[in-house]
């Protein structure tokens, strides 16, 4: 089966109710490939590898979390961004990129799987709100439950070691999460009455923050944590479309 590219582009944009956001970047469709797809790969980055990787599975179109053109960035098209886009376009493949509204997304998000994954029953997960967005998750823990057990489980979830910030034995009733790189969270999560957040990256003041307010942090890699909601959406086309899919992961430690 296949689904023109159209009707998948504004298929995705409804879903994941693009146009509600003021992001970083565009998304959407980024590059126009072929007409209609029948092969779907999805990735985390649209990195050389990741592309590479793509066309040679056969891809019709890519679909990813971090796409191209973010806002600052230089505008001309020469070196890595050259390479990457005439690789896309020889091969008629297109990309197709959306960053905060595939975090946001209540079910197929990031923060919706990662919640998921960790043994967070969706119907508890709800918005944990920083500066009138919504884009991480928080939920009352069915029962109370140690740092270093909530540590463990982040980390056979991701396949990594965690930064734990904070005592393995304090009880943990409230867990607050966004993936990526969102340790700015970290005073959202404190305000709605988190006992530990996660995240992925750390900065040099999260530490701070985090020992002088008696909070749990844990940082858990920006790509391990953002692996899963570009994975459930691509799986959701798959079985809405009757599309093939596969998803590639391209690893990367940070």
């Amino acid at each position: 089966m296949s689904v023109t590219l159209q009707n998948l582009v504004e298929y995705l944009d409804n879903t994941l109710a693009a146009s509600t956001f003021q992001d970083y970047c565009p998304n959407g469709l980024q590059v126009e490939g072929k007409g209609d797809v029948v092969r779907l790969a999805t990735g985390v980055t649209a990195c050389q590898a990741l592309v590479d990787a793509a066309i040679a599975w056969g891809a019709d179109a890519l679909l990813v979390h971090h796409g191209y053109f973010w806002r600052g960035e230089a505008q001309p098209v020469v070196g890595m961004k050259r390479r990457r886009l005439g690789a896309l376009l020889r091969a008629d493949v297109s990309l197709l990129a959306y960053h905060l509204p595939l975090d946001a997304h209540p079910e197929l998000g990031n923060n919706a799987q990662f919640g998921q994954k960790l043994g967070i029953e969706p119907a508890a997960q709800r918005p944990l709100h920083r500066a009138g967005t919504g884009v991480g998750n928080i939920a009352g823990l069915a029962a109370a439950t140690s740092a270093a057990e909530l540590v463990t489980r982040v980390e056979a979830l991701t396949g990594r070691t965690a930064l734990h910030i904070g005592d393995g034995a304090a009880e943990v009733r409230c867990l607050a999460w966004c993936t990526g790189a969102a340790q700015d969270y970290i005073e959202a999560a404190h305000e709605a009455g988190a006992d530990m957040y996660i995240t992925g990256e750390v900065s040099e003041q999260t530490v701070h923050f985090a020992r002088e307010q008696g909070m749990q942090f844990v940082a858990a890699g920006h790509h391990a944590t953002e692996r899963y909601g570009v994975q459930a959406v691509g799986a959701h086309l798959a079985e809405t479309f009757s599309l093939e899919h596969q998803f590639i992961d391209i690893d990367n430690p940070v």
